[in-house]
């Protein structure tokens, strides 16, 4: 595979000089914890369903890495070769993505939920030469589909697959034979080791508006991200960070299995998100900290409450991806004993801002933080003017963790000859430097003149006890040039007319100019693999069956 990341060689000097690349691979932190802590307890992987646990000390991590990469060149794996890897948060993640860096080989960690349609596409656009997969997992047949896509796909040698019964599995040809012992094994590790701006992660992005986006990061763009992180939330080689979202996403897949092997520190996985089964893994590992989604959040501060136990070893949750409302703030306060930090990020970028655990409660309610070390950030007008603080504009993104491109499609790589990159996100910034999202600039809904906060009305939304989903989208009007339609997903067994929708907005005192005037109550959204709805099919639903007028549906 040619891999053209050719946003990385225009700002190379640039961010050696002011010291955020540092060519620095895994290989090197991983060789770190060798010298300093080889037999420290490294990872700890749970497997819910299965109710095993697999630990790894740093050396034990290292030997397996070495037995994975010297395996894989054995099945024809080399440098710049593309290796999907479509598996829950299973320790063979984590070793696969260490043996790949030791050969120069590249990870493309997959969201298992994706299946033939999705990976046609992205095991073909990325040449994927070797495919990793589970023989069974939530009752799904991941071999048999991942079997028959290789007939469709020539470049695809190898499917490997983890608790296989024959020759092509994991343990078969992997992490059984001890490849690390073999005569060539020490030129094989060390012939093609990458160096800091070669490409390490391929991670494909979902795919709201068309074909994902193969993302190309380096070990520069992603160190250059996770030490500041690190560094902003006071995370250090003492920490155990649990990681339960998925290591197919950034969010895993840097800061659960990048970030503890850069700190020295211990990383706990978790394959299947439960609850009480978080707790019980919380208390016995005294994990510190965690990233997930505010429904994680919720979820932990409602068992808690109900189980009636504490979990004092947890300092720091950090929430991504929605806006947190001021309740669960305070629930997991009281419930938890956590400081509770607010982010914002991009698969392009890693984490953008985050708030800072000095920060005042309030600011992880009201806004996504600040930038981080490295990072700029500016909001403008359509014509690219700043625009004064508090005003809500377009979202631009110059930083050192800025990704290389993507896969094939430099003309969409969305980045100006000075390095801003444009994340499609608004935005508005206020006196202190703190951003809040506000929406996404296609889903800028423009009423009247009126830019609409799409992304806080739909926050306020999730608040009403009707409500299991809601987007709230534009559609055409002759006088106004656009109204807002709240597309809704009832609860099980309730029910939401439009004079009710309208009531809960008025009693949280939004403006009038702001409440949809349309409602539109479906049974399910469309929604990607990965469970973002689709906001364009709506609109398109919207234009096509919709005449005007309010209605209750």
């Amino acid at each position: 595979m040619q891999f053209d990341a050719v946003l990385l060689p225009p700002r190379r000097a640039k961010m050696l000089a002011q010291g955020h690349w540092r060519d620095r691979t895994i290989n090197d932190a991983l060789e770190d914890c060798l010298r300093n802590c080889p037999d420290k307890l490294a990872l700890t992987a749970y497997r819910v369903e299965a109710g095993d646990v697999r630990r790894f000390t740093y050396a034990d991590m290292a030997r397996m890495a070495d037995r994975i990469a010297v395996g894989l060149t054995r099945l024809g794996i080399g440098r710049n070769d593309v290796v999907a890897c479509q598996l829950p948060n299973w320790w063979q993640v984590t070793l696969t993505y260490l043996a790949c860096s030791r050969i120069g080989a590249v990870l493309n960690p997959l969201m298992h939920i994706f299946r033939e349609h999705e990976l046609r596409f992205m095991l073909g656009h990325a040449e994927t030469k070797l495919f990793i997969v589970p023989k069974q997992f939530r009752n799904f047949d991941f071999e048999a589909m991942a079997k028959g896509l290789q007939a469709e796909l020539p470049a695809l040698r190898h499917v490997v697959v983890v608790d296989g019964d024959g020759a092509d599995s994991f343990e078969a040809l992997l992490s059984g034979p001890e490849w690390e012992s073999a005569p060539d094994a020490a030129e094989i590790l060390h012939a093609n080791r990458p160096n800091g701006d070669d490409i390490t992660q391929l991670l494909y992005t979902s795919g709201t508006t068309g074909q994902p986006k193969g993302v190309m990061h380096s070990a520069n763009t992603t160190f250059s991200n996770i030490l500041p992180y690190a560094g902003r939330l006071h995370l250090n080689a003492d920490d155990v960070v649990l990681m339960a979202s998925p290591m197919a996403h950034q969010t895993g897949f840097m800061y659960g299995l990048m970030m503890p092997i850069i700190l020295r520190a211990r990383a706990v996985l978790q394959d299947i998100w439960q609850a009480p089964k978080a707790v019980e893994i919380i208390r016995t590992e005294q994990a510190s900290f965690t990233m997930a989604s505010t429904p994680f959040l919720t979820d932990l501060a409602r068992t808690v409450a109900e189980a009636g136990v504490g979990l004092p070893s947890l300092r720091l949750f950090l929430c991504a991806g929605a806006p947190i409302p001021s309740p669960l703030v305070q629930q997991a306060q009281q419930t938890l004993g956590v400081k509770i930090i607010s982010a914002w990020g991009m698969t392009e970028n890693g984490a953008v801002t985050l708030t800072r655990p000095e920060d005042d409660d309030e600011r992880a309610v009201n806004t996504d933080g600040l930038p981080l070390p490295g990072v700029e950030v500016k909001v403008t007008d359509l014509d690219g003017h700043a625009l004064p603080h508090g005003e809500p504009g377009q979202l631009y993104v110059r930083s050192c963790s800025n990704f290389g491109g993507y896969l094939k499609r430099p003309e969409l790589n969305g980045t100006d000859c000075d390095g801003w990159f444009d994340t499609g996100d608004v935005a508005r910034m206020d006196e202190r430097g703190y951003i809040r999202i506000t929406g996404r600039s296609k889903d800028v809904i423009i009423r009247g003149g009126e830019n609409i906060p799409v992304v806080e009305i739909e926050a306020m939304l999730y608040q009403h006890p009707a409500i299991a989903a809601v987007a709230v989208v534009g559609y055409p009007d002759e006088r106004m040039g656009e109204r807002a339609c709240a597309v809704v997903v009832p609860k099980q067994g309730e029910s939401l007319t439009l004079p009710e929708l309208v009531a809960f907005l008025k009693a949280k005192q939004v403006a009038m100019q702001y409440i949809p005037e349309r409602l539109e109550v479906l049974e399910a959204m469309p929604a990607t693999p990965s469970g973002k709805i689709q906001k364009f099919k709506l609109r398109e639903r919207l234009r096509t069956h919709l005449t005007g007028g309010a209605h209750g549906g």
